[in-house]
């Protein structure tokens, strides 16, 4: 298992035992777990974002501290959130991530994660010039995700 895999394993924990709201002293995880401080920085920074579910705040100094609280919200609000984070473009590897969040946090079934995802593929893109594929891909993400919140 990676060392990224077993700090976010570690966090989720935490997470579970507090009934969702932890403080993490960065270099006392990074001690404990026997990894460097910047690991623990990546794993935040990419595995517990808002389009996930998840507030960080940090404080910085001697009694520095990172708090990660797990948001709790509806399910179609969640995902106008995640709509809206989307932007003007995305690549073919960033909405596969997304639709893999969307599975993990039971937004989305898998059947609805394969078909979304062979429709936002680079193959199926083949014919459109590149300058084109990431804007079209976005737009028919958003378009998909806020129809599968109107069929809910």
């Amino acid at each position: 298992m990676k060392m990224s895999d077993l700090i976010a394993q570690y966090i989720i924990r935490m997470l579970d035992e507090e009934h969702g709201s932890c403080e993490i002293r960065r270099n006392e995880l990074a001690n404990a777990l026997g990894c460097v401080p910047s690991q623990i920085n990546y794993v935040i920074t990419s595995r517990f974002t808002p389009e996930q579910g998840y507030i960080v705040e940090s404080r910085r100094g001697g009694g520095g501290y990172i708090r990660i609280i797990r948001v709790k919200t509806d399910s179609r609000v969640a995902m106008m959130h995640i709509v809206n984070s989307i932007g003007d473009e995305i690549s073919a590897a960033s909405a596969g991530a997304i639709l893999g969040n969307l599975v993990e946090r039971g937004m989305i079934d898998e059947y609805d994660y394969a078909m979304i995802a062979s429709a936002l593929s680079d193959k199926a893109y083949s014919a459109i010039p590149q300058e084109y594929r990431d804007p079209l891909r976005a737009a028919i993400l958003k378009n998909m995700l806020v129809t599968h919140v109107m069929m809910k």
